[in-house]
């Protein structure tokens, strides 16, 4: 039976929905199309070459929010949309996402994923780059069927600011002097590029003026931001079973996120030998993801991340309003409220 938010949703009303909602009213809004999108997925997963759908079927099965592709579909709808190109589409920011998940335990060495063993852990590095490869190429063959140029280009430039992100990240990997305004131009590739494009091909396809691509463009990077901005606090605070990952994972891996910048830049000498020699040398012993935590909140480093975060945030939902005042922009704004939400 569906609850008053969803019946809300349907219906094409306004939803009075608090930020632990949004997802619930995000899904609601677009479920049928989503549907169609999930169906998509397992379709051109299919290969000849048996461990390509086993692999990506692994990682798919694993879980996840299906935000991205979401946001496509939901976009499309505030733009009035009538056609079926944003399936497709969908499917492409998933594949494209789906792909860089694979890379990025690869070159992070990780085991785990949202608790489950990751692909290259049961197969191998090899595999995994290559699968991830070619879910690339699905969703570039998923763009070229929109027949939109302007599409292809928005994906495609996107594609290649997260690989110069992740290039990045690897640049400054185990550097806890790291400069922020680097590490925010890190994460504007890596992580807020697809979310920035997730929206703003909603308004191309649409044929919506210029002005109303730009603002789902300024809406998605802001969010996009702001998701990276709290999943580098979630490291140092939240639970395994919030997260699917343990506390510390960027820690034990020596990753250069926000809190560290900013505790790093405010500590002694004292602390700063300690990033050092845990990070840049990545020589750990027992008691220092304690410790670390310890002089993060000691620094406010982690307030100051979520302060950033609620910036972006508030960015993003003033992007919507120059947007049509349909149901699915309150819901859009109820999501980057509850990007932030997430962390307590």
């Amino acid at each position: 039976m569906e609850n008053n938010l969803v019946a809300a949703v349907r219906a094409g009303e306004k939803p009075a929905v608090g930020p632990a909602d949004a997802l619930e009213a995000l899904r609601a809004a677009v479920g049928d199309d989503l549907q169609r999108v999930n169906t998509l997925i397992v379709g051109r997963m299919e290969s000849q070459v048996p461990l390509i759908p086993q692999l990506a079927g692994h990682l798919v099965a694993a879980g996840g929010k299906r935000l991205r592709p979401m946001l496509t579909l939901a976009s499309a709808r505030l733009c009035g949309y009538r056609g079926d190109a944003h399936i497709g589409l969908a499917c492409a920011v998933e594949f494209i996402h789906t792909a860089t998940l694979l890379h990025d335990d690869v070159v992070d060495e990780s085991d785990l994923r949202r608790g489950l063993p990751t692909a290259n852990a049961v197969w191998s590095n090899q595999a995994s780059v290559l699968v991830g490869d070619f879910l690339f190429s699905r969703a570039f063959q998923l763009m070229v069927e929109s027949g939109s140029l302007e599409v292809l280009r928005i994906l495609a430039d996107a594609a290649a600011t997260i690989a110069e992100g992740e290039v990045g990240q690897l640049i400054t990997a185990n550097e806890p002097e790291t400069a922020e305004a680097a590490y925010l131009e890190i994460i504007r590739g890596k992580t807020a590029a697809l979310f920035a494009a997730a929206t703003r091909v909603g308004a191309v396809i649409a044929d919506r003026p210029p002005h109303e691509a730009e603002a789902l463009d300024a809406y998605g990077l802001n969010l996009g931001i702001a998701f990276q901005l709290v999943d580098d606090v979630l490291d140092y605070s939240a639970h395994q079973s919030v997260l699917g990952k343990t506390i510390g994972d960027d820690f034990r891996e020596g990753k250069i996120t926000l809190p560290v910048i900013l505790a790093f830049g405010r500590g002694s000498d004292e602390e700063r030998a300690f990033w050092r020699r845990t990070l840049e040398r990545q020589e750990q012993h027992e008691g220092d993801l304690a410790h670390a935590i310890h002089l993060m909140e000691r620094h406010g480093a982690l307030g100051e991340t979520i302060d950033r975060a609620r910036a972006h945030t508030d960015a993003a939902c003033l992007a919507l309003e120059t947007l049509p005042n349909r149901p699915e922009r309150q819901i859009l704004a109820d999501v980057a409220a509850f990007c932030v939400d997430r962390a307590y």
